[in-house]
């Protein structure tokens, strides 16, 4: 899945989470934050459409190409980006880190997540695809319970049902409209969810590049093994196309990272929705796609509980950075 930026608060590591303010990084420090909100908002609208065009894109070569395939010819093209990052001895070798057991680990959550999303594009709406994976800071707030120790409050759960609730909405089991590769986007928003966890687990301890070196580096490795089963040989159509996909979704990675520099995550998730808005816009002009009533509505909740989760952060962390025994982290 071309992850969604609104979640992309706890995967980026550059992004608003706390360090613990007794361990400095050993390696290079990560860029200092920027208060400028009108910059990072402007980038993540830009990150909208690469991440929205390059989801639409890989339904468009799902017609021809296994998914294995296209996730293949994806994590190809991210791991040639990061190719110079792989190289000791470069200016931006980024593959020293304290745990990179995790780092591959966290690469192989990625990988399930784009994989899984990427076969329900085969099958669903574009837009419909894209509304489900939005759901993943919900599984987010189960999981930062379990293995993050994190408390999560009433009204946080009462904010993840009604995102629960705008899920059923799209899906509609028991009804004839539902199809079973909806739980391929529901399975990809959980692994998602599983990076973010781990990405936290690591925050303030490693490099944005160094996590998504090792991302396409897990990616690309596994794929390879996997493509041979079911190689279809692409068109050069097909290859140039591939090729977009993993550009897009590289560069709009990237400037989702840019983005987190210059705001916080509860500024910028209202606008990171947008994706949905480009998706449906593309889906439409692509393959004449239009959101039903149920899909529209169960969107509806969703955005609505991943913001109202975004204001939630945003209260907890002010409450966090007012306690008079809390150190500075930039002390």
């Amino acid at each position: 899945m071309t992850p969604p930026p609104a979640a992309a608060a706890a995967h980026r590591l550059d992004s608003t989470s706390l360090p613990l303010p007794e361990k400095k990084s050993a390696g290079r420090a990560a860029p200092a934050r920027a208060d400028r909100p009108f910059r990072g908002i402007a980038l993540i609208l830009a990150s909208t459409v690469f991440l929205g065009a390059s989801d639409v894109t890989a339904k468009y070569l799902s017609a021809t190409l296994p998914s294995i395939e296209i996730a293949w010819i994806r994590f190809l093209v991210f791991a040639l980006i990061m190719a110079p990052a792989m190289v000791p001895g470069s200016p931006v070798f980024a593959l020293r880190s304290p745990r990179p057991g995790l780092q591959l680990l966290r690469g192989v959550a990625l990988l399930s997540s784009s994989l899984f999303f990427i076969s329900g594009l085969r099958f669903l709406p574009i837009a419909e695809a894209s509304a489900t994976g939005f759901v993943s800071p919900l599984f987010v707030t189960a999981l930062s319970i379990v293995f993050l120790g994190e408390s999560v409050g009433l009204r946080r759960w009462l904010a993840t049902a009604v995102g629960l609730i705008g899920v059923l909405i799209i899906l509609r089991p028991g009804t004839s409209a539902f199809h079973p590769a909806v739980f391929f986007p529901l399975v990809s928003a959980l692994a998602w969810a599983c990076t973010l966890i781990m990405t936290r687990m690591m925050s303030g301890r490693e490099r944005a590049a160094t996590t998504m070196t090792y991302s396409s580096i897990a990616g690309v490795c596994i794929l390879s093994a996997l493509v041979p089963i079911v190689w279809v040989a692409p068109s050069w159509h097909d290859i140039m196309f591939g090729i977009f996909i993993g550009v897009a979704s590289t560069a709009g990675q990237w400037i989702v990272v840019l983005a987190f520099r210059y705001a916080d995550a509860s500024v910028l998730a209202p606008f990171s929705y947008t994706q949905l808005l480009w998706a449906s816009i593309l889906g439409f002009l692509v393959f004449g796609e239009v959101p039903d009533i149920y899909t529209v509505t169960g969107a509806v909740f969703i955005v609505a509980s991943g913001l109202y989760t975004a204001h939630r952060e945003r209260v907890r962390r002010s409450q966090l950075l007012v306690l008079p025994a809390e150190p500075s982290p930039n002390a």
